[in-house]
C-alpha cells in the first residue's frame, strides 16, 4: 500500500469517527440506563460482573455514585435526552440521602446496598468527584440544592486538606475530618500523604465548580493546582508524572502511570482555559506536549496503550485497561489541535481501532476491564462497581464530539 492509500484510508478513518463516536456515546448510556438502577433498594446496583450479573449485597461506592451523577447530567446536556436528566436526579437524590454525611459533612466512602454508612473516612477524590458531580447537575437544572452540595465540600477540602506550608493538598481523613493514618485510595496504592490522582480530580472538580460559580478564590485555587503540576508532580527527568508524595513532595517515582499520564496532559490543559488565566494556559499547553510524548513511551504498535511501568523490576505491566484508551483518545486529539502534527492524529485513530476491537463489548454491553498481556480479556473484572464507572468512556466521547465538531 503506498503512501496516498495510507492517507486516503485515514481521511476516511477521520470522516467516520464523529458518526462512530456519537455511536458508542449511546451505546454506553444506553448500558448503563438499562441495567445500573437498583430497583430494589434505590439508587444504582454496586456491582455487576463482567456477565452482567448483578452482585446482590454489594455495597455502593461514593465516586461511582458521583460519577454517575455527572454522566448522565453532561450526557444529558449534550443529548437534551430527558431520560440522562431522569437518572441524574435519581443519583442526585440517593447521593443527597445516603452519602451526604450530615453531621460532620462531606461524602461518606461506601454504603451497603440499603443505603447504610459502612465507611465514612473522608477521601478527598471523592469529595472532589462530588463536587465534579453536583456542579455539573446544577448546572442543567440550576438546583440550588446541588451548588450548595458542592460548595460546602469545596469549602471542607479547603478547610481540612490544603496544606499551608508546602501547598497541595493531603489525601485522607477520619469521619470527623481528624488524622487518619491510612490514607490510601486503593489496596493497591502506597499510603502517601498526597498523590498525583487527588490532585487532578481537584483541578477538574474546581474547574467544573468554576464555570458554573466564578469566584476570584476558586480561580485562585485553580491558578495554585496547575503550579503544583508543574513544579512538583511533573517529574523535570522524564515529564511523566510522579505518582506519590510525602507531605513537603519528597517524589516516590517507581512507576510511572501511562494512562495518568495522557489523562493529566490534556486535562489540565482543559482546566487552564476555563479560568482563562494567560500564565495557566501557557504552563498547561507546555506541559500537555511535553507529557503526551512522554505517555506515548507506553503505546504499543496494536494502538493500545500498556498500563504501568515499574522502575525497580524494569518491567512494562503489558495489560491494556480501558480507561488509559479513553484518555489517549482526548490526550492523541487534543496534541493534534494543538501542534497539527499528523502523528497524533494517526495515533487516535489507531487507539480507537484497538477499543473497537479489543475494549468494546458488543455482545453484553459496555466497555470490558481490560486485556492481559497475551490479549486475552481480563478475568475476574467488573462491568459496574466501586471503580468502573461511567465517566473515562463517557467523557472521552464529549470531549471527542466537541472537538471535532468545533
Amino acid at each position: 500500500m503506498n503512501e496516498q492509500q495510507i492517507s486516503h484510508l485515514t481521511d476516511q478513518a477521520w470522516e467516520a469517527l464523529p458518526v462512530e463516536i456519537e455511536s458508542e456515546l449511546g451505546n454506553i448510556l444506553h448500558y448503563w440506563a438499562q441495567f445500573a438502577p437498583d430497583y430494589q433498594e434505590g439508587g444504582f446496583v454496586g456491582q455487576i460482573d463482567q456477565d452482567n450479573k448483578i452482585q446482590a449485597g454489594a455495597p455502593k461506592g461514593a465516586v461511582l455514585n458521583a460519577r454517575i451523577l455527572w454522566g448522565f447530567s453532561a450526557s444529558f446536556r449534550y443529548t437534551r435526552n430527558p431520560r440522562y436528566l431522569g437518572l441524574a436526579t435519581r443519583a442526585f437524590q440517593y447521593i443527597c440521602e445516603f452519602f451526604t454525611d450530615k453531621v460532620h459533612g462531606g461524602l461518606y466512602w461506601t454504603v451497603d446496598h440499603r443505603g447504610k454508612m459502612l465507611d465514612g473516612h473522608k477521601q478527598i477524590y471523592a469529595q472532589a468527584f462530588g463536587i465534579y458531580g453536583m456542579s455539573e447537575y446544577y448546572r442543567v437544572t440550576q438546583d440550588p440544592r446541588a451548588l450548595g452540595l458542592a460548595l460546602e465540600w469545596y469549602h471542607l477540602i479547603e478547610k481540612f486538606s490544603r496544606d499551608p506550608q508546602y501547598g497541595g493538598y493531603s489525601d485522607a481523613f477520619a469521619e470527623d475530618w481528624s488524622f487518619l493514618a491510612d490514607k490510601r485510595l486503593s489496596t493497591k496504592d502506597k499510603n502517601a500523604s498526597k498523590t498525583m490522582n487527588t490532585h487532578l480530580h481537584i483541578v477538574e472538580a474546581y474547574a467544573n465548580l468554576y464555570e458554573v460559580w466564578p469566584s476570584q478564590n476558586l480561580k485562585t485555587d485553580i491558578i495554585h493546582l496547575i503550579r503544583i503540576f508543574d513544579e512538583k508532580i511533573i517529574n523535570p527527568r522524564d515529564n511523566h508524572l510522579g505518582l506519590f508524595f510525602s507531605d513537603d513532595w519528597k517524589m516516590d517515582s517507581t512507576t510511572i502511570s501511562y494512562g495518568h499520564d495522557i489523562e493529566a496532559a490534556w486535562l489540565l490543559q482543559s482546566c487552564a482555559n476555563s479560568i482563562a488565566d494567560q500564565t495557566s494556559i501557557h504552563t498547561a499547553t507546555k506541559n500537555a506536549l511535553l507529557i503526551t510524548v512522554a505517555a506515548m513511551e507506553g503505546l504499543d504498535k496494536d494502538g493500545g496503550l500498556w498500563y504501568e511501568y515499574n522502575h525497580l523490576r524494569r518491567e512494562i505491566i503489558k495489560e491494556k485497561h480501558w480507561w488509559p484508551q479513553a484518555e489517549a483518545l482526548v490526550g492523541f486529539c487534543n496534541a493534534w489541535q494543538l501542534t497539527g502534527n499528523e502523528m497524533y492524529k494517526s495515533a487516535l485513530l489507531k487507539t480507537w481501532q484497538f477499543i473497537q476491537n479489543n475494549i468494546l463489548d458488543p455482545r453484553m454491553g459496555e466497555w470490558i476491564w481490560g486485556i492481559d498481556q497475551d490479549g486475552k480479556t481480563m478475568t475476574g473484572q467488573d462491568k459496574v462497581g466501586i471503580w468502573k464507572c461511567p465517566y473515562h468512556n463517557i467523557r472521552a466521547c464529549l470531549e471527542l464530539l466537541e472537538r471535532i465538531k468545533s
